[in-house]
């Protein structure tokens, strides 16, 4: 049996020094591991795409089945065998992030800095060419040939070439529901007309409040005005991630203008919460079919992973808990 959903995204082997709590040192990691997360609050029949190098620790790829998940879409690569996925994160007292200087973090709590992550170097960004495929995004000739037909499928960020084609590969099934989370590299306005092809095959489209507002710079300060202009090129539902602010919801189909706040969550680590409430959402709206149930259900799987470390933390909590705060932020959803 095909799984219900495909998640593709990146793996990483993270190090991560959380505001509150003790750190990860070489864990598994990435957006598809947080996204996989957030969808198995709900349900954990997915097929996930990604790639990695041999010497990626195929004992993490074993725990990702033993949860229940179709890894036969995680590509191991000879030639990534030199790639550095290592990713390094570090947060202030006042939840700012911080990607590089990883010596001075650890020796700032008087911790000892790990060995394996001697050498590391932070990616440079603003070097990267926005239009160049990155070796470890997942690339749609990956993808088994059972997964393409599948009716609810998520994008994570990565680079927009590898996007586009797996957007084109889905795109193919009427009956299917394609969800892109774009990568912040290309969500500027020299990138729309390239973007607006791509938005005809999607779904539903997800961007953060600061992503969307790039993509619009010197246009328009009303969100509620770029995630209509967004509309017109395919996408029926736009949801703006917030942060703490929660979710603002345009349904197209209905002429729905929803905000929902964020559930009151503990803060311990913010790692891959957009991620993991991306994840939410999609098994929300193949329960649901309905675009507010669906952020809804995205927004719990968010509230639940901010509370801990790792892309399966939510995965742990008190049985019935992600239900209760489903019934909860049910109330507070309001129609603008």
């Amino acid at each position: 049996m095909p799984p219900t959903f495909v998640i593709a995204g990146k793996l990483n082997r993270e190090y991560i020094l959380p505001p509150s709590g003790q750190p990860l040192l070489d864990s598994p990691g990435g957006n598809l591991l947080y996204a996989a997360g957030g969808l198995a609050v709900w349900d954990t029949h997915a097929g996930l795409l990604g790639r990695v190098g041999e010497d990626y620790p195929r004992q993490w790829v074993r725990d990702i089945e033993e949860r229940g998940f179709d890894t036969r879409g995680i590509c191991t690569l000879r030639e990534l065998q030199n790639v550095d996925l290592r990713t390094f994160v570090a947060f202030s007292d006042f939840n700012e992030r911080s990607y590089s200087n990883a010596v001075s973090h650890f020796a700032r709590r008087q911790l000892a800095f790990p060995k394996a992550l001697l050498g590391y170097q932070a990616p440079d960004d603003s070097r990267k060419d926005p239009r160049a495929p990155e070796p470890i995004s997942p690339a749609a000739l990956d993808t088994p040939k059972d997964y393409r037909d599948v009716r609810y499928v998520h994008l994570c960020p990565f680079d927009f070439v590898s996007q586009s084609q797996m957007v084109n590969l889905f795109r193919g099934g009427s009956s299917q529901t394609v969800s892109l989370d774009p990568a912040p590299g290309y969500m500027s306005p020299a990138f729309w007309r390239d973007l607006r092809l791509v938005l005809q095959g999607v779904t539903v489209f997800q961007p953060s409040e600061e992503e969307l507002r790039a993509l619009f710079w010197g246009e328009t300060n009303d969100l509620w005005e770029m995630a209509r202009r967004v509309s017109e090129y395919g996408p029926q539902i736009i949801v703006i991630k917030r942060g703490l602010l929660g979710q603002m919801l345009y349904d197209v189909a209905g002429n729905h203008r929803y905000e929902i706040p964020a559930y009151p969550s503990r803060l311990a680590d913010p790692t891959g919460v957009g991620d993991a409430f991306c994840g939410g959402f999609l098994a929300g709206f193949q329960k649901t079919n309905d675009p507010l149930m669906a952020t809804l259900y995205g927004s719990v799987s968010a509230s639940l992973k901010i509370e801990g470390s790792g892309p399966f933390y939510a995965l742990g909590v008190l049985p019935g808990l992600a239900k209760a705060r489903l019934h909860s932020l049910k109330e507070t959803a309001r129609e603008v």
